[in-house]
């Protein structure tokens, strides 16, 4: 990365937002559900799954997390009538989590309750440690009352992470396993990036050979390469786990991992709030944001 890469990056919460929604426009498939339906139907069309995000953290009103709820309702409803091959994720601080714990708990019920009812499934995302505890709490709530309807994610460098997924996959969980994106203290969390790969390997390893089924979610080939392996090695079918990716990052890997026979779903955020998640996509990938600037100079 270079010198004006990570300037940039550094600049960015003082750049327009119009500059900054040109620069993300490939991370985020716009503001209305007609542009996240249109979106996944060309994914799905490339022979790609979907999970649909409706961008949005942390409610500050109780009022605020119902609406959200039923945000997601009216996405859900729409992914049925038009047909696609997509889930949803839900961040359970949008659903009032730092708010009321236990009506977080009766959103997020009632959500699940209509996956269920679509025969679908609801993804239900990891934030920052302060959230860990009560999240897995209400993911395992849930589990108990709709069973595979519901899953969890869990994260790569947190040092807590072996434990929780030893305790998943006695229950044959469905967890996304990421590296995770927060900043968090030492004493909680791996910093050396070998130290956190070679856990995500070994999280994604424990739960595939418990038999749960596991969202891969990478963009580092050299894990990608690792989670071949190791289904390869245990023997599983594609049925039993699948790749995932962000909208917008290294389309090139997702199709070679598409080509050579796996299952992988694109994680696909939409909405009117979509310039804080932009910010921290661009600042996780500076190398765009420099690439643009320097050819409009």
């Amino acid at each position: 990365m270079s010198l004006l890469d990570r300037t940039v990056a550094s600049l960015l919460p003082a750049v327009p937002k119009p500059i900054v929604r040109h620069f993300s426009r490939p991370y985020i498939a716009g503001e209305t559900v007609d542009d996240m339906v249109q979106t996944v139907k060309a994914l799905n069309a490339e022979g790609f799954l979907a999970t649909v995000d409706i961008l949005g953290e942390l409610a500050t009103s109780l009022e605020g997390a119902q609406a959200a709820g039923q945000e997601y309702v009216h996405v859900m409803d729409a992914m049925v009538e038009r047909g696609l091959e997509a889930k949803v994720s839900v961040k359970l601080t949008q659903m009032g989590l730092q708010l009321d714990n236990e009506l977080c708990f009766q959103i997020m019920e009632q959500l699940v309750a209509k996956a269920k009812s679509q025969n679908s499934f609801l993804r239900i995302d990891m934030e920052d440690s302060s959230t860990t505890t009560d999240t897995l709490v209400i993911y395992e709530r849930l589990r108990d009352r709709f069973g595979e309807h519901v899953g969890v994610v869990i994260q790569a460098y947190l040092r807590r992470s072996l434990d929780d997924v030893r305790k998943l996959a006695a229950h044959q969980a469905n967890v996304r396993v990421c590296k995770g994106i927060y900043v968090e203290p030492r004493a909680i969390a791996y910093k050396d990036p070998e130290i956190i790969n070679r856990n995500f390997e070994l999280l994604v390893e424990e739960l595939l050979e418990a038999g749960s089924y596991v969202g891969i979610a990478t963009h580092d080939e050299r894990l990608v390469w690792s989670a071949f392996e190791i289904i390869e090695r245990i023997g599983l079918t594609p049925e039993q786990y699948e790749f995932q990716m962000l909208l917008g990052v290294d389309e090139q890997l997702r199709r070679i991992v598409r080509d050579a026979g796996h299952r992988v779903r694109i994680y696909v955020p939409f909405g009117v709030k979509w310039y804080a998640y932009s910010v921290r996509r661009l600042r996780e990938n500076p190398a765009i944001v420099g690439h643009v600037l320097r050819s409009l100079l």
